[in-house]
């Protein structure tokens, strides 16, 4: 219980006597700054301005309470907790005992060797006593090796006890499945854990070597061959120093060469030299690293006799004069290796440095080996063979499947269903071509024309399509850039040829007068002029007919006939212009007038008509073309002979 130190009550309400002449009751500052930083001072003044006492123990009063023993106050001491239980596969988890041993199998089927000796480790597992027996994997042994006892509990004897990790020890020889295992050591933990339990170990043994291993090994060189150059202080300075250079090997010369590039590595620690090939994304080229190991490559070599046989492929010391060396790879030279010629184009640049210090060769530029790439290969498109569209059949020469040409669909959407139409006759030398009329339908949309003749009753002619829907080439536009004919080409008295046959413009309809007004910047101002005329002409009155002035019978006689002989020269110079287009390369012109000159001979310029044909016959004159049979037609005199001078003439002009 807390008493009051003036009085000597206890501190509890009603027996304490307030002291009234205390008026302050705040405790004391005890946060300060001394130099810019926080200090707490000790309050001296408690709360009503009391000084505090501090009680303050001597150094003789401290050590007897330090010393001091502590003693129970009620009861005896109570025992402590007993200790946690925990069993053996976690306590021994993941702790195994090692022992290493080794074991004798004897070998009947072997000249060389009777018993082969055999090393194996003994694992120990602590956590449920088990073992396993594991050979190290030797490689190129020959042997199957690695586990040869899975892990588990081995029997001791007969009696159906196991191996306790008790049981083993250095020194001893264990018996598992038969097999006699001699225990020669074990690792430091093992020997820890087996002396903390109170096990004496028995010395470690030396482990049995193989014979026949120990045989096969080469025997320790004894002897040093003297030489004048130091190869242990140039390994020794030039340990992993390489000099690197980059080449090129033109095969571009042979039969599917190519340029290929190569980095060449010389090693200065042995003066041997490695070439590595350097590959690139879809070179079609297995991924080899090496053209060439490493190696010493010989230079100059001794020249071997006749019967030194070629196909030694490895070069003692003896046949070499000169090896490569150093020196002998500079940037900008060629160097002959295995039969192949390597160009060093550049270096890396710790080659540079050292060539500069070991030589004193600071310029070693890069050399450009890169070749231009030639012009691409202008594609030409083969001759036009006249079947299809020309766009549509180039397009077997752009892509292994071709696709469609492209079309303009604002165009075909803007003149859908937009057709102009133009009456046209055939221009022909045949006279029962002349009177033939065709219809010319021009599709704004597609830019094709169709032409139909308009059947006629008892002409002998069949009428109906003429043309189906396609594109009209002009005849002297070139094959690789077609211009088709366009609606500015159709005008009255325009001449349009369509696949040899030429048509002359001679009326149009109403629509297409109408589309001319209002496109009027298209078309030429010939062809504007031309659809003024026949609008004139369409609205001109008709004019009366005036009454011809009679002639004399003599006089109509001789117009007929002149009218006559207007007409057939027109008709034979017609002729002769399309014999000329269409058989302007035929042979049988050369030597025509002279053949017919011999066998005339009255010299009156006509022949008979067998005799005509069969001179034909001789020289290869077509006589079955349609434009000759014509041509002959108007040469023949009413009397059965042709003229042949007018034949010749129209023939050969």
């Amino acid at each position: 219980m807390v008493t009051n130190p003036v009085h000597g009550l206890p501190f509890l309400p009603g027996s304490c006597f307030p002291d009234c002449t205390k008026t302050s009751f705040h405790r004391s500052q005890t946060l300060g700054y001394r130099n810019g930083y926080a200090v707490i001072d000790r309050p001296t003044f408690g709360i009503g301005g009391d000084r505090l006492h501090y009680n303050q123990l001597s150094p003789a009063e401290l050590d007897e309470l330090s010393n001091k023993a502590p003693f129970l106050t009620y009861g005896p001491p109570k025992p402590p907790p007993p200790a946690q239980f925990i069993p053996a596969h976690v306590a021994f988890d993941k702790k195994v005992l090692k022992f290493s041993a080794y074991f004798q199998e004897e070998v009947p089927s072997s000249t060389e060797e009777y018993y082969r000796i055999r090393q194996v480790n003994i694992y120990y597992y602590l956590e449920d006593d088990s073992m396993s027996v594991i050979e190290p994997v030797v490689e190129n042994s020959g042997i199957p090796q690695g586990k040869l006892i899975k892990r588990q509990r081995l029997a001791k004897n007969d009696m159906g006890d196991h191996y306790h990790w008790k049981d083993l020890n250095r020194g001893i020889d264990l018996t598992i499945y038969g097999k006699t295992f001699r225990v020669v050591d074990c690792d430091r933990f093992t020997q820890e854990f087996l002396e903390s339990q109170g096990i004496e170990l028995n010395p470690p043994e030396k482990m049995a070597l193989d014979p026949y291993t120990e045989l096969r090994k080469e025997p320790i060189r004894k002897y040093v061959t003297p030489s004048d150059f130091d190869q242990l202080k140039q390994f020794l300075t030039f340990d992993k120093q390489v000099l690197r250079f980059y080449t090129i090997w033109d095969d571009t010369d042979s039969l599917f060469g190519e340029c290929r590039h190569y980095i060449i590595h010389y090693y200065l620690m042995d003066d041997t030299v490695e070439i590595r090939e350097v590959h690139e994304r879809n070179n079609g080229r297995d991924p080899f690293p090496l053209l060439m190991n490493r190696q010493r490559m010989p230079k100059l070599l001794v020249d071997n006799t006749e019967d030194f046989p070629q196909c030694v492929l490895e070069i003692s010391d003896q046949e070499v004069l000169e090896w490569y060396t150093a020196k002998d790879f500079i940037v900008g030279k060629s160097l002959t290796i295995l039969g192949r010629t390597f160009f060093i184009y550049d270096c890396d640049p710790f080659t540079r440095q050292y060539y500069k210090e070991k030589f004193g060769m600071s310029d070693l530029p890069r050399i450009d080996v890169s070749k231009r790439e030639p012009p691409p290969v202008k594609q030409e498109l083969p001759p036009y063979n006249g079947y299809g569209l020309i766009e549509d059949s180039a397009q077997n020469c752009f892509a292994l499947i071709p696709k469609a040409p492209r079309k303009d669909i604002i165009k075909m959407l803007t003149n859908d269903n937009k057709v102009l139409r133009y009456l046209a006759s055939l221009e022909s030398p045949i006279p029962e071509d002349k009177d033939r009329r065709f219809v010319f339908s021009y599709f704004l949309a597609s830019d094709m024309i169709s032409i139909f003749e308009p059947p006629v009753r008892n002409s002998g002619i069949i009428g109906g399509k003429f043309l189906g829907r396609t594109k009209v080439i002009k005849s002297f536009s070139p094959v690789d850039n077609p211009i088709y004919y366009g609606p500015s080409d159709f005008y009255i008295g325009a001449v349009v040829e369509v696949f040899g046959h030429r048509f002359v413009i001679l009326d149009a309809d109403e629509y297409v007068l109408k589309y001319m007004e209002s496109n009027a910047s298209q078309y030429s101002p010939e062809a504007l002029a031309s659809i003024e005329k026949l609008v004139q002409k369409q609205n001109a009155p008709a004019p009366e007919p005036k009454p011809e002035p009679e002639q004399k019978p003599e006089n109509k006689q001789a117009i007929e006939e002149a009218k006559a002989e207007e007409a057939k020269a027109q008709d034979m110079q017609t002729l002769s212009e399309a014999i000329q287009l269409h058989l302007k390369d035929h042979s049988c012109k050369n030597n025509l007038r002279e053949s017919f000159q011999i066998h005339d001979k009255e010299h009156s310029g006509y022949m008979d008509k067998e005799l005509f044909f069969k001179i034909c016959d001789t020289l290869n004159v077509p006589v079955d073309n349609t434009l000759v049979k014509e041509l002959i037609k108007l040469c023949t005199h009413r009397e059965g002979r042709v003229n042949y001078q007018n034949f010749v003439q129209a023939f050969s002009n």
